[in-house]
């Protein structure tokens, strides 16, 4: 096993979309509500002007789809099989640290803290530190009013993320450091919860064995430490081509059999871990369009 790529992985899909188009901001109640509390903003249309400025700014930095879908107005938390049980770990384990992967704004960060982590003890990591700082535009905060954390820069570089070995049971119990860094190479065999949606899939299947196995040695090693996430998958494993808004991107899909394969096996010994992984078929794109893809919803829970 290696500690890093030949060179630095990059994002290469999901970066050449069209100009953005307001007609797909589009709030069901539970994200209304949620985004109303945050930002402190009743007003339905004030609410819109608000965000799509906040987009617009997001936009020019890194245009991603779940920027162009407003998919950073949506609960994304809650919709993952797993959580419920990272609610348990909130309420029942000491200091629980929350880390984000490729977390843009922040907001699957403030859901968790909405939904009882410690906003001290939750952290986010992204490529662009700007799309954290528009966050705080966003959500109407600062560093002085929300103390959550923030680790900006490549996740693939060694002195940001390296890869360990999945925590052992011995470094149970060591006490947690102190979370104002620089890298999250501190963080080995801390991490209580590990959340990473539409990122997986951003990367070939090498880069992604490579996350996996950057992200285990973050992972907790007490019964329950989870990593869960969602994003694009295939009924067999291998590249798919999506066509998104028309812009054809293509990126390397695994099935929920080799996604548990990968972490169950080769980025964990057998049996180590409980997998969980589910192909959903969701709708996309056009309001107007019937257009769909499979995604994977999945955990990785150690035992």
């Amino acid at each position: 096993m290696t500690d890093k790529l030949e060179e630095p992985a990059k994002i290469t899909v999901q970066r050449y979309f069209p100009p953005l188009d307001e007609c797909h901001y589009q709030l069901d109640p539970q994200d209304a509500a949620f985004l109303k509390k945050v930002t402190g903003i009743e007003d339905d249309a004030a609410l819109k002007e608000h965000v799509l400025k906040a987009q617009a700014k997001a936009y020019k930095i890194a245009p991603y789809g779940c920027i162009y879908h407003f998919t950073f107005t949506r609960r994304r938390l809650s919709k993952l099989p797993a959580y419920e049980q990272i609610l348990r770990l909130a309420r029942e384990r000491e200091n629980p640290i929350f880390l984000d992967v490729g977390c843009c704004f922040g907001n699957v960060v403030r859901e968790a803290v909405h939904d009882g982590f410690p906003a001290a003890w939750a952290i986010g990591t992204d490529l662009y530190p700007e799309l954290w700082n528009i966050g705080h535009e966003l959500f109407k905060s600062s560093p002085e009013t929300y103390p959550a954390h923030f680790v900006g820069g490549n996740i693939f570089d060694a002195e940001i993320l390296a890869v360990a070995p999945p925590a052992s049971m011995h470094t149970t119990g060591a006490p947690s450091p102190a979370l104002n860094l620089t890298s999250l190479n501190p963080l080995h065999g801390r991490v209580s919860v590990i959340h990473a949606t539409a990122f997986f899939h951003l990367f070939k299947e090498d880069e992604q064995l490579h996350m996996a196995r950057a992200l285990a040695g973050l992972l907790s090693a007490e019964p329950g430490s989870v990593i869960l996430g969602a994003h694009i998958a295939a009924e067999e494993k291998g590249p798919v081509r999506q066509g998104l808004a028309n812009v054809e991107v293509e990126m390397f899909a695994h099935s929920s059999e080799s996604w548990t394969a990968m972490w169950d096996g080769e980025v964990f010994e057998k049996g180590m871990v409980k997998v969980e992984a589910e192909l959903i078929r969701e709708k996309f794109g056009e309001p107007d369009k019937e257009q769909y893809w499979l995604s994977l919803f999945w955990s990785v829970t150690r035992l």
